[in-house]
């Protein structure tokens, strides 16, 4: 039995033919992961007709003209009603800020949405997600043994920016692999 090594700050690249359309061409932020539960916010998939200023009206928060233009993602199937921020660590909420890896931390309060707004106050970088992605004990372990996922090193330029389309192909890039050549056929030699 190998020991167990926690994921947390890394990226889940899906491979072709990953057999669940909700994770097809999926990059996910490994957000916390330990031998008993895995939780992801996948980075590459906006939320269709959803933008942040339209999420902040909703919850009374104040909405300046510029969000109008900000995508909301769905990181992932699980409690898509539950948002969370991911945003560098410059801005933190002592008690609610998690941190994910070095420069990137995770915080779900209207704090956040608030912070996301004021580029004086708020964090240089940040992004809000509806939803998660989940495991339980043992089940990313065993989909990572059947080549489901690849892992990456996670990029604040990757996690932050909306080219949305090229994600997948670039966190991929990322590793070394080209997207292009990879088959969505797996088998034994």
């Amino acid at each position: 039995m190998t020991a167990f090594e926690p994921l947390t700050g890394r990226l889940l690249v899906a491979m072709p033919g990953i057999g669940d359309p909700r994770f097809e061409h999926a990059v996910i932020l490994v957000c916390a992961h330990d031998p008993d539960h895995a939780m992801g916010l996948r980075i590459d998939r906006p939320a269709p007709g959803l933008a942040l200023k339209g999420v902040l009206t909703k919850l009374d928060v104040a909405a300046p003209d510029r969000t109008a233009a900000t995508p909301v993602l769905v990181g992932g199937p699980v409690e898509r009603e539950r948002g969370f921020v991911l945003h560098t660590d410059d801005w933190m909420v002592d008690d609610s800020s998690s941190p994910v890896s070095e420069g990137l931390a995770l915080t779900a309060t209207r704090e956040a949405l608030a912070a996301m707004t004021d580029p004086l106050a708020g964090p240089r970088r940040a992004v809000l997600l509806l939803g998660y992605a989940g495991w339980g004990e043992g089940q990313l372990e065993e989909e990572l043994a059947e080549n489901v996922w690849l892992t990456a090193d996670a990029d604040l330029d990757l996690l932050f920016d909306t080219d949305f389309d090229t994600k997948w192909a670039r966190a991929l890039a990322g590793i070394g692999v080209d997207a292009a050549r990879l088959s969505s056929q797996s088998g034994r030699a």
